[in-house]
């Protein structure tokens, strides 16, 4: 079992910026990969950035040069620095946890409430 615990979400206006932290504890087996991902009301969740254990990401087109991903492997710990912040990022974001080996498992965090408003 893997526990995530997400941090970071609230409000914030058009323009600004907001860090989110996703923390793993529990049976941690490495590699795993990590990422982000969000639901709007009315939509489906999305994907929002990736992270592999080897540092390769992935980003949707809709945040590609806004958002950064990033991990800390010491620390079990996946970020997502969101700058430029749109109405449209809002939504809620959910940290997923992903372990390819020694069986496929998939983990996902509660989900946190980031809020884009003027």
């Amino acid at each position: 079992q893997v526990q995530l615990v997400e941090s970071g979400g609230g409000l914030v206006q058009p323009g600004g910026s907001l860090g989110l932290s996703c923390a793993a504890s529990g049976s941690i087996v490495r590699p795993y990969n990590m990422g982000w991902y969000r639901q709007a009301p009315g939509k489906q969740r999305e994907l929002v950035a990736t992270i592999t254990q080897g540092d390769s990401t992935t980003y949707a087109d809709s945040v590609k040069d806004r958002f950064t991903i990033s991990r800390d492997n010491a620390k079990n710990t996946v970020y997502l620095q969101m700058n430029s912040l749109k109405p449209e990022d809002t939504a809620v974001y959910y940290c997923n946890y992903r372990r390819p080996t020694w069986g496929f498992r998939e983990y996902w965090g509660q989900g946190i409430q980031v809020t884009v408003s003027s």
